[in-house]
């Protein structure tokens, strides 16, 4: 036989084949063979080689009297641009075929996946075969809406298609983010119908447990695919990544029908009471991550209480799984974001989810749910878009670039937008100033919420043992406005380190003792840390130092003082040391005169240091400039007026203060350049003033050096920043060892 008549015998018997409809009565194919019946109907269609077989009436009677038995079940796109049963050159019988825009199980997930665990089991079909296709309006809309959003804010869905586009967007999301920085959004949505391919594969794998074992027991193959509209080719995507990982997972139920369970956990009156006891933490995580899936694919269960909820909840009073602390943004309101019904959740909620204030309230209300409602979880919950958060941020560098007034918070609101500053400070210290501030804003949200963990963890012993003893969990959490999704964020990265730190009362309810002779040297470390938490309570309008009384009076008189600090400091009345310290009688031996300067009143000065390291033991000296000062200003305003006329000299004293500064000014105009402007120069060499004055200490006291060389003192640095309220600790001198090597040389020499 020749080979044009064998092929066309072939094509014969093919095509007699084809005249046959597939019905229940053929059983079912396996995978391999299912993907190959489609591979060669696409061929067919793709080559202008289709069957076009009619379906005869016989056909139809068949499909009737015997079943179905498709070999593939196919999700689709509703576009209709790409028709299934054409595509793949099928017969009715052929495949079991669901479309929707988008070819999504993101909604609708009772009627998608409930059809293909029908078609899998009750039908005996082998092959999940997931198509989406170029182009695609549902998924080239979602990501248009997605690039809208980082533009703009979003104004909430008023339709269903809004609701599809936004359901989504986090494909349009991933493929942003797969793609790169400026990738054009064409690019982008073109990458999303593949990654929205795999997403509603992986969506089945997670969400349905007869799907997902009979994947396991290799009763089932579950594939994906893009249809070319240009070519009419199937790109044959294989199986997913992520199958392995989502095979070995936990499956979860859809969130559409878990009710049942759902309805069970909230306990026999239908709503939690302490009649059910407690949940343990992992339990109590879990309802929070499946009631805010709930709340954030739109398939809520939380409704009204009713009448017997409620006199369930009367007389059996709260038993809640968690409680949680939230920020007061009506954005979030924390019962609807888990889809939580009354009794579930014990709910604190202030302007940006902080415990730096109303400790009294926030600590002690945590440690009544913990310890008298049995609670095993607390969540500190910040969101996005916090207003108090980008308050703080903009308060923060705002400080950095406009002229320093010193004036105090003249408001709550100022108070509490000056208290988060630290957050942000620190969120500078970890960026950088040059951050975005968007960037920045977003990263002190997270900062935040361990900030206030850690406050609890520092403060509350009762929270501390039980967490200690594996009674409590705290744990932390990003609402996201945008996606209607939370991000857990685990317990604090520092609670190992402050579970193992002594335990410290919040500031509102300590007290400070008197300081005297008796209680012997303090450590520098230990006196550096005492400066740094009484300026931190200075600054967040939290002091503790109180009056003195008569009592007191009399020890620092019969048994003598015993300073753990001397701090040289500047007579400026807008920069009380003690206050600025939050330190008692006792605490600090303080020299202070303009410019805290050393360069003249050596006598006085270096005299008093002595007495205090020598007589006292003291073993800290901190030298303090601040912002602002007026010496410095009156330094750089001789010293720039002296380049361009003859000065004449009034004021001896005032003159010769000046003079002696004008070494700092001239280094700093002279590290800045000639383009300084006066107020650059004078914020530079306050710094510059500082160790200006440590350097004179280490050069002109044998005792200093001594003490220094002894290990029993140290000098370091500091400014006060006037309209913070907030030290910045510089450290010792950058040339310190230099300066005490080359101290120690001379000596020896002078020695020989």
């Amino acid at each position: 036989m020749s080979e044009t008549c064998c092929a066309a015998f072939l094509r014969r018997v093919e095509n007699g084949r084809r005249t046959r409809i597939r019905t229940a009565a053929d059983g079912p194919l396996n995978p391999g063979e299912a993907l190959q019946r489609l591979r060669d109907g696409n061929e067919r269609f793709a080559t202008g080689r289709a069957k076009h077989v009619p379906t005869s009436a016989a056909m139809r009677q068949d499909l009737f009297d015997q079943g179905q038995s498709p070999h593939s079940a196919i999700i689709g796109c509703a576009d209709s641009r790409a028709p299934l049963e054409t595509i793949f050159d099928a017969m009715p019988g052929d495949i079991f075929a669901l479309r929707n825009a988008g070819n999504t199980c993101t909604h609708a997930e009772g009627s998608m996946v409930g059809s293909l665990e029908f078609c899998s089991g009750m039908l005996g079909t082998r092959l999940i075969f997931v198509l989406g296709h170029t182009k695609c309006g549902a998924v080239y809309g979602a990501t248009q809406a997605y690039f809208n959003s980082l533009k703009a804010k979003s104004t909430g869905v008023s339709s269903a298609l809004e609701g599809l586009l936004q359901d989504l967007a986090s494909v349009a999301e991933q493929a942003a983010a797969d793609m790169g920085a400026n990738t054009d959004p064409e690019d982008v949505a073109c990458h999303a119908v593949r990654v929205n391919v795999f997403h509603t594969i992986n969506f089945l794998l997670k969400y349905s447990h007869i799907i997902r074992e009979r994947v396991l027991n290799e009763q089932l193959e579950i594939q994906g695919g893009i249809y070319n509209l240009s070519t009419g080719r199937v790109e044959f995507l294989g199986r997913s990544p992520d199958q392995s990982e989502l095979l070995t997972s936990k499956v979860a139920l859809p969130p559409s029908v878990t009710g049942v369970n759902h309805l069970a956990a909230r306990g026999s009156h239908g709503v939690r009471t302490a009649a059910d006891g407690t949940v343990c933490a992992k339990d109590a995580l879990r309802l929070l991550a499946e009631g805010n899936e709930r709340f954030a694919v739109g398939t809520p269960l939380a409704r009204s209480a009713t009448a017997s909820m409620r006199e369930a909840l009367v007389n059996h009073g709260q038993a809640p799984h968690t409680a949680v602390m939230g920020c007061a943004d009506s954005r979030a309101p924390l019962e609807t974001i888990f889809d939580a019904m009354p009794g579930d959740l014990f709910v604190l909620r202030n302007a940006g989810n902080t415990c730096t204030h109303a400790e009294g309230s926030m600590v002690g209300s945590l440690e009544f749910c913990a310890s008298k409602l049995g609670s095993k979880l607390i969540l500190v919950l910040g969101h996005t878009q916090c207003g108090a958060l980008a308050g703080a941020v903009h308060t923060h560098l705002s400080q950095k670039d406009k002229a320093r007034t010193g004036k105090p918070p003249n408001s709550a609101l100022a108070g509490l937008l000056q208290e988060l500053s630290g957050v942000a400070q620190q969120v500078e210290e970890s960026l950088g100033p040059q951050a975005d501030t968007k960037i920045f804003v977003d990263h002190a949200i997270k900062v935040n919420v361990f900030h206030s963990i850690d406050f609890l963890l520092r403060f509350s012993q009762p929270l501390r043992e039980l967490v200690k003893t594996g009674g409590l969990e705290i744990h932390g959490g990003i609402y996201h406005l945008e996606s209607g999704r939370v991000e857990f964020l685990g317990p604090s990265p520092k609670q190992a380190a402050l579970l193992a730190s002594d335990i410290s009362l919040p500031p509102s309810m300590a007290s400070l003792p008197i300081r005297t002779a008796l209680d012997g040297p303090t450590k520098p470390e230990t006196a550096l840390q005492l400066l740094r938490e009484g300026n931190q309570r200075f600054a967040v309008g939290a002091p503790i130092s109180g009056k003195l009384s008569s009592q007191m009076r009399k020890a620092l008189v019969k048994d003598g003082q015993a300073p753990h600090s001397a701090i040289i400091g500047c007579a400026d009345s807008r920069a009380p040391l003690e206050t600025v310290f939050d330190a008692m009688p006792g605490d600090i031996f303080v020299l202070r005169n303009a410019g805290n300067t050393c360069t003249h009143a050596e006598g006085s000065i270096m005299g008093s240091l002595e007495f205090s390291i020598g007589a006292l033991n003291t073993q800290l000296i901190l030298v303090l400039g601040h912002t602002s000062c007026g010496a410095i200003l009156g330094a750089a305003k001789a010293f720039l007026q002296s380049k361009t006329a003859v000065k004449t000299k009034v004021n001896k004293a005032l003159d010769a203060l000046l003079d002696g500064l004008s070494v700092v000014i001239s280094q700093a105009a002279e590290e800045l350049g000639s383009n300084a402007n006066e107020d650059n120069i004078v914020s530079h060499a306050v710094k510059l003033n500082v160790f200006h004055t440590i350097e004179f200490l280490l050069q002109k006291s044998d005792l200093v050096r001594q003490k220094i060389a002894d290990g029993e003192l140290e000098i370091q640095g500091g400014i006060y920043d006037l309209e913070s309220g907030r030290v910045e600790f510089l450290g010792r001198h950058p040339l310190h060892a230099t300066f005490m090597a080359e101290i120690s040389g001379d000596d020896r020499e002078l020695g020989a």
